[in-house]
């Protein structure tokens, strides 16, 4: 039941899976995990369409179905094999108000009836040792629409040579590979590794291991199959204990290589905007956002001729000439010196993951420079806009207004042997901020 090695969730009602069932009831995890490495790996998949389709693939008691359907918008489809955490799921889904977002389904996890291209992401956090990580790539490909993205946490060795007693354990348990072997697995699958995260020491202990133990200390060592149960988990929390260095959980977040997205890419054409585009590019922003406040947001800047710079307002254009990506440059300052805001950037859903979005930007940032303009700040996802030069912007001394991950809030200068300014940034007022 747990991921390192216990009975399949598919096992039948022998005593020892029971107890093992027993000793995991009410633990706020199935194995290695937490909130923030989830709300992590979601902003490593991003940027996403709105209410993605999420499959969470074994998903136990449901803890990243909620966090994904109540903070990404997902419409999760939730399997599991082992009905009372269905069950236990459906009902917290109802009390917060998540129901129709939540739809639980009792099969394996390798053999969904589904049509292909059915979810947008495929999540597996700590469940995929229970059909194996080849097997859950080569069965799940199918299952991605075009531009999707599988997130997968799995165990693997960090060091060439693991200790003799954690090898036999692992090997016995569930064989491990290294990172490098991985890769190499999920490339022979047909997906390209978009990022790799060790999960932190913290998530093995303080939501799992932690709160495990102390199951382990009020279990009833009378009842059938408890001896064995406690034997193994005792001896797995033993070897994490004195081998931990020797191997770790890792995320995977794998895209299917499509060749397909790769020729659409190609077809935009990035300019800049001009007053018949206006209609269209508010379309854009209502469509891609899910109220009219980023639309208005343009609108007010469009008004502010101390925040409007005209040429850095940029479309990304079919070949049949509709604007289909958007993105803005406009004046802001740190500490009263002059720089540019990122933002809004937008797609359409019908274009998402196609390049528009890349064109558009990349197009803004070339004008920009090409006008002499040098330090750009943005607010988003950070994996996403690194691909075009952004780093933290704590690392030019800049800081945001208000509260924001570090991770989130990047700078780039266009010209790095020009000097930035450092301090807090101030946004045009259209912002709000």
């Amino acid at each position: 039941m747990n991921d390192t090695g216990t009975p399949d969730r598919a096992a039948g009602t022998d005593p020892v899976t029971e107890a093992f069932f027993a000793l995991h009831h009410g633990l706020p995890r199935q194995g290695p995990g937490s909130d923030a490495t989830t709300r992590r790996l979601l902003q490593m998949a991003g940027p996403l369409p709105e209410s993605p389709r999420v499959l969470d693939a074994g998903c136990g008691p449901g803890r990243s179905t909620l966090l994904l359907a109540e903070e990404a918008g997902a419409r999760v489809t939730a399997v599991d094999l082992y009905q009372p955490f269905l069950d236990g799921l459906a009902a917290e889904a109802a009390r917060r108000g998540l129901g129709d977002r939540v739809t639980v389904v009792n099969c394996s996890m390798d053999r969904l009836p589904v049509p292909d291209h059915s979810f947008d992401v495929i999540w597996a956090e700590g469940s995929v040792y229970t059909i194996g990580f080849d097997v859950a790539l080569r069965a799940w490909r199918r299952l991605l629409a075009p531009g999707g993205v599988l997130v997968v946490t799995e165990i693997e060795w960090t060091v060439p040579d693991p200790a003799a007693p954690v090898r036999a354990y692992w090997d016995a348990a569930y064989p491990l590979r290294t990172r490098a072997a991985n890769t190499d697995a999920a490339q022979a699958a047909g997906y390209r590794l978009r990022a790799h995260w060790p999960l932190p020491e913290s998530d093995w202990w303080d939501e799992y291991y932690t709160p495990l133990t102390r199951h382990l200390a009020r279990a009833d060592p009378q009842r059938p199959g408890m001896p064995e149960a406690l034997a193994a988990h005792r001896t797995e929390i033993d070897m994490r204990r004195e081998h931990g260095s020797d191997y770790d959980y890792a995320a995977y977040v794998l895209r299917p290589h499509d060749t397909t997205q790769k020729e659409t890419m190609t077809t935009w054409t990035a300019r800049t905007e001009t007053a018949a585009d206006v209609p269209a590019v508010r379309d854009i922003l209502l469509a891609a956002f899910p109220t009219a406040a980023e639309a208005d947001i343009i609108d007010a800047l469009r008004a502010d001729p101390k925040a409007w710079i005209d040429g850095l307002s940029m479309v990304a254009a079919a070949p049949d000439s509709t604007p289909a990506g958007y993105a803005l440059l406009t004046r802001c300052h740190v500490d009263g010196q002059p720089a540019l805001a990122l933002a809004p950037c937008a797609v359409l859903p019908s274009a998402q993951r196609a390049g528009a979005g890349s064109a558009a930007i990349r197009a803004a940032l070339a004008a920009a420079r090409a006008m002499g303009e040098n330090l750009v700040l943005v607010l988003g996802h950070a994996d996403y806009y690194p691909r075009f030069g952004f780093t933290p912007a704590s690392r030019f001394g800049i800081r945001a207004p208000f509260e924001v991950p570090d991770e989130a809030m990047m700078a780039m200068a266009l010209d790095d042997t020009r000097p930035v300014p450092t301090g807090t940034i101030q946004y045009p007022g259209a912002f709000g901020v």
